[in-house]
């Protein structure tokens, strides 16, 4: 079965593996034979329990048996929490220029 692996070390970067693994793998046993900690530096201080993978973008464990055609990520720990950043950028913008307020008719209440 072929697995595509990926795996991004910074924003915009994207270092990408195409395995070819006996039926019933699990993502471990992926991992062991891709042997991508020695191919990335990021990585070789990294224990395989401590990483958070997802196939298709959801959640995995290292026990979690792997598909034909399946998409393998190691995901980085977010930096930012999304709700904090989407308030700084409201608070950036204004509330005269984002959301319901930014088209209003002359005279109408708001959010109308």
């Amino acid at each position: 079965m072929q697995v595509l692996l990926l795996f991004s070390p910074a924003p915009r970067q994207v270092r990408q593996w195409k395995l070819t693994l006996p039926d019933k793998t699990t993502v471990g046993q992926a991992l062991a034979t891709a042997d991508l900690f020695s191919d990335c530096a990021e990585l070789k201080s990294v224990i395989p329990e401590a990483l958070l993978l997802a196939v298709w973008g959801r959640r995995a464990s290292l026990d979690y048996l792997l598909c034909d055609g399946d998409r393998l990520e190691i995901l980085r720990p977010l930096r930012v929490d999304p709700m904090v950043a989407r308030r700084e950028r409201f608070k950036g913008q204004g509330i005269k220029s984002a959301g319901l307020f930014a088209d209003r008719r002359v005279g109408a209440k708001a959010g109308y």
